[in-house]
């Protein structure tokens, strides 16, 4: 117990101090950093919202509310900047970007999980209450940090309020990682609805050149919001680019491939034909078959 109370305060710890460091060039609400409210808000919501779920033993709506946890804390940036400056085009393209790509992602986990009923990554963690709240606070430190980058952007006190090469740069990268995360989940998601398809991976479209083509597409979008901020990083704020690094270390190290390569290879490790097809196919990145 007090090593998981532990935890809990580590990673807080982590999610405050970068808030602070790199919220020195931001907009401050009320004496604070609007950068620092952001990491406060995301921490809070998720243990209010990890009260019910404790008590119930769910985590039914857990996805559900990191996107909410993603939109609220934007709207409560965009709403706290404004009040203090004018808030330009580029702001409220980070904004809207964050917001489709939430909005896209809670839908699609919520179906997910309404058709299972479960989500087998917390079948043992929501029986201990001190596990499931680490959950919860990990979710708080995932939305803050993932969204750091465009966090900073909207509250920096040197924002550019231009679109200048950088925002063309980084948003067409997001819109490339969109859409290739898009397509690569609709067509998992058409090649399971199929019977004939039970009990095989899929391997068709993207994911014929590629082992976790959406998981490419995540990695991309994100990296083109933080480009989308070199125009105003200054100092400490050049922490933005712990975003796209705490996603790329999060999908390719602890709960990402990992995770998905350890259940793959207890359902398929024995087909020859699933191993022909982890030896010629990519990793991450989509790109010609291996021979």
């Amino acid at each position: 117990m007090v090593k998981r109370l532990f935890v809990i305060l580590l990673v807080t710890s982590v999610g405050g101090g970068v808030a602070w460091f790199a919220g020195g060039g931001s907009v401050a609400f009320g004496g604070v950093s609007v950068l620092v409210w952001c990491a406060l808000w995301s921490f809070g919501l998720n243990w209010l919202m990890s009260i019910p779920a404790i008590i119930w033993k769910t985590e039914t709506f857990y996805d559900l509310v990191g996107s909410v946890t993603y939109i609220s804390t934007f709207v409560m940036a965009l709403w706290m900047v404004s009040v203090r400056a004018p808030l330009g085009a580029v702001s409220w393209l980070v904004a809207v970007f964050v917001w489709m790509w939430a909005l896209r992602l809670g839908s699609f986990l919520a179906i997910r999980i309404h058709r299972s009923g479960r989500d087998d990554r917390f079948i043992d963690i929501k029986r201990s209450a001190s596990r499931f709240l680490i959950a919860w606070t990990l979710q708080g430190l995932w939305v803050f940090l993932t969204s750091l980058a465009a966090l900073i952007v909207i509250t920096s006190t040197q924002a550019n309020r231009e679109i200048g090469w950088s925002v063309w740069f980084g948003g067409v990268m997001w819109v490339i990682g969109f859409l290739i995360e898009i397509v690569a989940d609709a067509q998992k998601s058409a090649f399971n609805a199929k019977p004939e398809n039970r009990g095989k991976w899929v391997d068709v479209g993207l994911w014929r050149f590629s082992q976790h083509p959406n998981y490419f597409g995540e990695i991309v979008l994100w990296l083109g919001v933080f480009v989308m901020g070199f125009e105003v990083y200054v100092g400490w704020q050049w922490l933005a680019c712990l975003s796209p690094l705490f996603v790329i270390l999060l999908l390719t190290k602890v709960s990402g491939i990992p995770l998905l390569d350890k259940r793959a290879k207890e359902k398929f490790g024995a087909d020859s034909a699933y191993l022909a097809y982890k030896q010629r196919t990519n990793v991450l990145i989509p790109g010609p078959l291996r021979k």
